[in-house]
This record gives C-alpha cells, sequence and structure tokens, in this order.
C-alpha cells in the first residue's frame, strides 16, 4: 500500500507522527534510514560487568522513564541493587518521543534511559538523529536472539483479542477476524484507537507487509471463495471493513477491559487489549479469556526498545540500566503481566493472569526489520482509518 489519502495535512495525533513534526521531517513510504549507534560509557572492548559497574557508581543519578508505571518501583529495585540514585517515570510513548527531541535539542538531557513502545519511531528517527542511542550487552549476545539486538528491544508486548467467558462458557463466540467486520459482532468489536497508538497502525502496516496471504486466506475460509476487492490488499480491505463496522473504539485499556470482561453483561463486546488486564479478573471479577483458535491470529506483540540519551551524563549508568532490563530482577515485574522479554532465559511466571504463554504461536508477533516502514506509513494509515470511520 503507497496511498496518500485527501487528509495528509490534518493534525498528527500518534507518538509515530507526531515526532515527524518535532524533527522537520515529512511522512515517505520510500524513505530510509539505518541503525547508527552513538559509543558512550566504557568500550565493549573493555567491557565486563563488573567494570561498567564501577564505572556507573562513579556517576550521578539516573532519570529513567516507561509506559508502565512498574517503572517507579523498578528504579527503587536498581538504586538498591547498584547504590545509584534512580528515578523511575511514566510517561506515554508520544511523551519519550517529544522529551527525548526536545531535551537533546536544548542540550539538556534529563532523561537518561527511555523504554520506548514507540520503537518504531526511535529505529526510524531518534536513532539516526542521534537523539538516543542502542547499546547491546556483549554479555548476554548469546541470550537474545539477533533480531532483538540491533536496535535493542527489551520486550515483546502482548495485546490480545479477549471475550467474556462467563457470557460465553463455550468460547470466544468468534474464529475469525473476518467475523469482527460483519455479522453479531461487527458492532460489538472494541478497539484502542489508531489515530492515538502507534501499535494499531504499524500492526496494519505488518500484517500487510508480512502476512497479507493470511489474512486473504483467512477470508476464502470464512466464505468460501477467494477476496476480491479494489483495495491494494487485503489487509487494507479487512482495516476498510472494520473501520466501516463503527467498532467501540477507546483511548484507554481499562475502558476496552470493562466492556468486554465485566460481570453481568447480556451482550459484551470482544475487544482487544493489554495481557496486563487480565489482572482484573482477580482484581475485579472479570471473565476476560483469549479467543484462541480465531484465524489467523489471537492478537499481537508489538516491541518496546531500550534506549539511551546520546546526551546522557551518566552513560554507564545508564547502560547498566539496560542491562538491568534484560534480567529477571528487571523485568520481572513487567513479565508478571504478560510482557514478553527478549531475553529467552527471563521465562513467564506460571501464574501470569491471561495465559498467553499457552497461545503464542497464535499471536502476530512484530517483524523489527519492518519498524521503519511502520514508521513511514503510519499517517497513510491512520488517514486510511479516518476515511472509512465515519
Amino acid at each position: 500500500m503507497r496511498r496518500r489519502s485527501a487528509f495528509l495535512g490534518t493534525a498528527l495525533a500518534s507518538a509515530t507522527t507526531a515526532v515527524l513534526v518535532l524533527s522537520g521531517c515529512a511522512p515517505s513510504s520510500t524513505q530510509e534510514v539505518s541503525v547508527r549507534t552513538v559509543e558512550l560509557g566504557i568500550p565493549d572492548e573493555n567491557y565486563s560487568l563488573d567494570a561498567l559497574i564501577a564505572a556507573a557508581q562513579e556517576e550521578g543519578p539516573l532519570v529513567v522513564s516507561d509506559t508502565t508505571g512498574k517503572i517507579v518501583d523498578i528504579a527503587a529495585a536498581f538504586e538498591a541493587e547498584y547504590g545509584i540514585p534512580t528515578t523511575g517515570t511514566k510517561l506515554t510513548g508520544q511523551e519519550q518521543v517529544e522529551i527525548a527531541t526536545r531535551e537533546a535539542q536544548a542540550g539538556a538531557v534529563r532523561t537518561d534511559v527511555l523504554l520506548m513502545t514507540a520503537s518504531e519511531a526511535a529505529v526510524a528517527d531518534l536513532i539516526p538523529q542521534e537523539v538516543v542511542t542502542t547499546w547491546m550487552p556483549p554479555d548476554l549476545v548469546d541470550e537474545v536472539p539477533a533480531e532483538f539486538q540491533e536496535p535493542l528491544m527489551v520486550t515483546q508486548e502482548p495485546m490480545l483479542i479477549a471475550y467474556n467467558a462467563d457470557a460465553y462458557p463455550d468460547g470466544c463466540p468468534v474464529d475469525n477476524i473476518w467475523q469482527l467486520t460483519a455479522g453479531p459482532f461487527s458492532d460489538r468489536f472494541v478497539t484502542p484507537d489508531p489515530l492515538l497508538y502507534a501499535y494499531q497502525t504499524s500492526w496494519y502496516n505488518q500484517m500487510e507487509e508480512n502476512h497479507d496471504t493470511e489474512v486473504a486466506d483467512a477470508f476464502e475460509a470464512e466464505y468460501g471463495a477467494p477476496l476480491e476487492t479494489e483495495e491494494e490488499s487485503a489487509t487494507a480491505e479487512w482495516v476498510k471493513r472494520l473501520a466501516e463496522s463503527k467498532p467501540l473504539v477507546t483511548n484507554d485499556d481499562d475502558d476496552s477491559a470493562a466492556a468486554v470482561g465485566a460481570p453481568g453483561q447480556e451482550d459484551p463486546f470482544i475487544g482487544i487489549m493489554s495481557a496486563a488486564k487480565f489482572r482484573d479478573n482477580a482484581e475485579k471479577g472479570y471473565a476476560l479469556a483469549i479467543c484462541s483458535g480465531l484465524d489467523p491470529w489471537a492478537g499481537l506483540a508489538y516491541t518496546k526498545a531500550g534506549v539511551i540519551a546520546t546526551g546522557t551524563a551518566s552513560p554507564n549508568a545508564a547502560k547498566l540500566f539496560i542491562r538491568y532490563m534484560l534480567t529477571e530482577a528487571g523485568i520481572g515485574p513487567q513479565v508478571a503481566d504478560g510482557k514478553i522479554s527478549t531475553n529467552t532465559t527471563v521465562s513467564i511466571p506460571a501464574d501470569e493472569p491471561s495465559g498467553v504463554a499457552e497461545v503464542w504461536d497464535e499471536i502476530l508477533v512484530f517483524d523489527s526489520a519492518s519498524l521503519e516502514s511502520d514508521y513511514f506509513r503510519a499517517q497513510d494509515w491512520a488517514d486510511f482509518w479516518r476515511l472509512h470511520h465515519r
């Protein structure tokens, strides 16, 4: 899909498009960039964990940001472990992009480490401009798959299609994603707003670039005939039909979880939400369950980049924190909510509330090689959604 709709002059809402305004770039689906790194702190040829710790403890305080509030406790645990004063701050993906850019432009970096769900913006804009850099701990290269190392991704973040198990005790009432665009559930599907959340437009782009045949096959499985469309892909046709069916669009996972899982509903929604929301089953009496068996996927998993501000005054402490987030001690509180560490030695706890480990082979996992395309085509997908969701 190489479309340019009539809405290209509109305000940019997602994190990936917001950074284009800040950096003065224009979105282009043909632009190519490459990952560049800036060497900070002790060089890798002199690396050892002991040497990094010693250098880090000679530096000043550290500020780290993430899109989850658990970063506050993680920062406190890191400080207790290494004696480095560390403050954790929760920011949205868009806020992270804006803060990293503005602090770099001002030459006054206060946020040293960013764990960015807007990994598209990190890969395609912030790293090439040397606003931030990526670093892979040399002693963990055998534990993290190569596709997550450059740039470094610290987690995969599942977004699961869920239903209400109390209302539908026999299982998910749909078994094909095309049933979300027509039929009884076409007006009872809840989705995060694609105009606000970059992972939504990236999801569409990842489907089209890497899995369009599966989307087309799912159509044929549902309707018994091949898809005929004037759009440029089966994915574009699915997105168009989904938008035209007027799903309930939310800007908060709490709203999505309530629409699907809250008790006492006769006709609850089906919806997509983070694995962390399945905690509400125990905390609020919800009945969220994964739509296992949904053709072709029961959800998606986007990636979170771990990057360091190139202007940091504490480069070794920042590198130590990045390494900490690749260990069970650092990432454990997030793995407990269903996030998947890219370190293959860190397992998902047996009591993780969603059960995502049991359906991992049913999840569309984002391909890091497509992140640049996800970024440069985000506004096209947002405009396409806006055109049909009227």
